[in-house]
């Protein structure tokens, strides 16, 4: 069993801003493989199903994400499933736009979803991919960034295809594992 969680925060106010990436790149995942994302458990919103032979929960944490922790220590409990089983994607201020970057684990950096999953579970042992959005411009406050909409048809463009390259990557993880997912996707 493998579970992909993608960090968000709840609610049309913060659809499609830059620290809903995993909002959006779990959304992407679940329809290309057929996979509702309509279960409300474990303080999240989930989709059972099976990709390449495996069964995947897919989740979106509905506590906000400094409140990340909180249902990914659910997860892990309700579906016994171990950190390396379980990716996590994130934005990440520090890529440039749109790149994307998978990692077997890791520290959570600035990312108060990540710290706080951290800190909750204890453990760094989580596989992520991390999705660039760009570091904030001068005069920004970080937190005004981070659920900031994009701004321009390119920056649309530019994401909408990493959103894409990140749930294949996802689904690389789960068929193929996180090295070959690595080696597979973080080329570009």
């Amino acid at each position: 069993m493998r579970v992909i969680i993608g960090l968000g925060n709840p609610g049309d106010k913060y659809a499609r801003t830059r620290h809903n990436v995993g909002f959006d790149v779990v959304s992407i995942l679940a329809e290309k493989e057929n996979i509702p994302l309509k279960k409300l458990k474990c303080h999240a919103l989930l989709g059972e199903g099976m990709i390449g032979g495996e069964k995947v929960v897919l989740v979106q944490p509905q506590t906000f994400m400094n409140l990340s922790g909180q249902t990914v220590v659910e997860v892990l409990n309700w579906y016994k499933v171990t950190p390396e089983e379980v990716l996590i994607i994130v934005d990440d201020i520090d890529l440039p736009l749109g790149q994307v970057r998978l990692r077997p684990h890791g520290g959570a950096g600035t990312h108060n979803g990540l710290r706080n999953i951290v800190y909750l579970t204890g453990s760094d042992r989580f596989p992520r991919i991390r999705v660039g959005v760009g570091q904030k411009p001068e005069g920004w406050d970080l937190a005004d960034w981070v659920l900031s909409k994009y701004q321009t048809e390119e920056e649309r463009k530019v994401m909408f295809e990493a959103y894409q390259y990140a749930a294949d990557a996802a689904k690389a993880f789960v068929t193929q594992g996180i090295d070959k997912a690595m080696n597979l996707f973080n080329k570009r």
